[in-house]
C-alpha cells in the first residue's frame, strides 16, 4: 500500500515536468526534483562495471542491455527483471554518481532521444595512417567529452580553496602519472604556489609522513589502485594533510583517503589503454583547477605569471 501510494505521488510529480515522447510512452526530461539529466549514463555504467558488485553487476547488464525498456519500467520491475531488491537498484544507481533510479530513468531517456555521438573507435590492424590519426585523435575528443560529463565543479572548488588555504602543495604520481604531476607542479609554480612534486614512490612515503594540516597534497592516479600511491595518499592523510585526487570515474581504493575526488572518464581499446586516453582528461582537469586558482588570486597570480614569463625569457633567443 505505501509503495502504491510512493509510485503514485512520483508519477504524478513527472506529469509536472518536461516530458518526451519515446515509443509512444510519455517520459519526463527534467522533474520537478531538479534532479536533472546526466549525459553518458551508459558510458558511466560501463566504466564503473569492472568495479561492482554480482548484484550491481547484474541491474549494470540488463541497463545496458535494454536501456528503452528501463525508460519505461517501474524500480519493482527492475529489480524483480534481475532479480534483486529495490534497495539494491537504488545503490546501482548511486554508485555511477546518480541520486537514485528516476534520475538514471531520465538520462537514459535523454540519451535514447538525443544519443551521444560515439566516435571511439577501436584501431584495426588494416588501418591507414590517417585513420589511425583520426580514430586517437577522437578518442581524445571523446575522453574530454566523457570527462566533462562527470566532473563535478562543487568539487574542482573545494579543491581551489583547499590548494588556496594550504601553505604548501605536495603533488604526487607515479608511472603514466608522473608527467601529469611533473606538469602540474610547473603550472602552480607559473602561478605563484609554494608546489613540489614527488614521482619517486619511496621519497613520497617519506614526504607524505611529514606532512602537516597546512599541506594540500594532490594526487594523481588513473587506476586509484596503485599500492604506492594509495599508501602515501593514506599517509598524508593521517599526519593531517588536506588530500585531493584526480582519478578515473568509478570505485578505488584511493578514494577511501581522499578528502575531495576530480574524476576523470576514458575507454580503452585494443591498442591504447584507458590510462592513456586518460591523461588529455587529467591534463584538462589540471588547466581547469589551474585557471580557477589563477582567477580567485587573479594579482597574484598575474603578477608571478608576469615575473615567471621575464624569468624564462632569458631562456629564448
Amino acid at each position: 500500500m505505501l509503495h502504491g501510494l510512493v509510485e503514485g505521488a512520483g508519477a504524478a510529480r513527472e506529469r509536472s515536468s518536461e516530458t518526451v515522447s519515446i515509443d509512444s510512452q510519455i517520459v519526463p526530461l527534467e522533474p520537478a526534483t531538479g534532479h536533472r539529466p546526466v549525459e553518458n549514463a551508459l558510458a558511466r555504467i560501463r566504466t564503473s562495471l569492472p568495479q561492482m558488485s554480482k548484484i550491481a553487476t547484474r541491474v549494470a547488464e540488463y541497463v545496458l542491455a535494454h536501456p528503452r525498456d528501463v525508460v519505461g519500467m517501474s524500480i519493482t520491475e527492475l529489480a524483480d527483471a534481475v532479480d534483486a531488491s529495490e534497495g539494491s537498484v537504488i545503490n546501482f544507481c548511486r554508485g555511477i554518481g546518480l541520486s537514485g533510479f528516476q534520475q538514471l530513468k531520465l538520462s537514459l531517456a535523454q540519451e535514447i532521444v538525443q544519443p551521444v555521438q560515439f566516435i571511439h573507435e577501436d584501431l584495426d590492424r588494416d588501418d591507414a595512417t590517417g585513420t589511425v590519426c583520426r580514430k586517437v585523435f577522437h578518442s581524445g575528443i571523446q575522453a574530454l567529452s566523457d570527462t566533462l560529463s562527470v566532473l563535478d565543479p562543487a568539487a574542482l572548488a573545494q579543491a581551489v580553496e583547499t590548494i588556496r588555504a594550504a601553505r604548501r602543495v605536495e603533488i604526487y604520481g607515479i608511472g603514466s602519472s608522473a608527467p601529469i604531476a611533473e606538469d602540474t607542479h610547473y603550472r602552480m609554480l607559473r602561478i605563484g604556489l609554494d608546489a613540489r612534486v614527488v614521482i619517486d614512490s619511496h621519497v613520497q612515503a617519506i614526504s607524505a609522513s611529514r606532512c602537516t594540516s597546512d599541506v594540500a597534497v594532490l594526487t594523481i592516479s588513473h587506476s586509484g589502485a596503485t599500492n604506492e600511491t594509495v599508501a602515501s595518499t593514506r599517509l598524508a592523510r593521517e599526519a593531517g594533510a588536506k588530500t585531493i585526487v584526480i582519478t578515473n570515474f568509478g570505485r578505488s581504493p584511493i578514494q577511501a583517503y581522499a578528502d575531495t575526488v576530480l574524476f576523470t572518464m576514458a575507454r580503452e581499446t585494443r591498442f591504447r589503454t584507458e590510462a592513456m586516453a586518460s591523461r588529455i582528461a587529467q591534463l584538462c582537469v589540471i588547466d581547469a583547477l589551474i585557471a580557477a586558482l589563477a582567477l580567485a588570486d587573479y594579482d597574484r597570480s598575474t603578477d608571478a605569471l608576469r615575473q615567471t614569463f621575464d624569468v624564462l625569457s632569458i631562456k629564448r633567443f
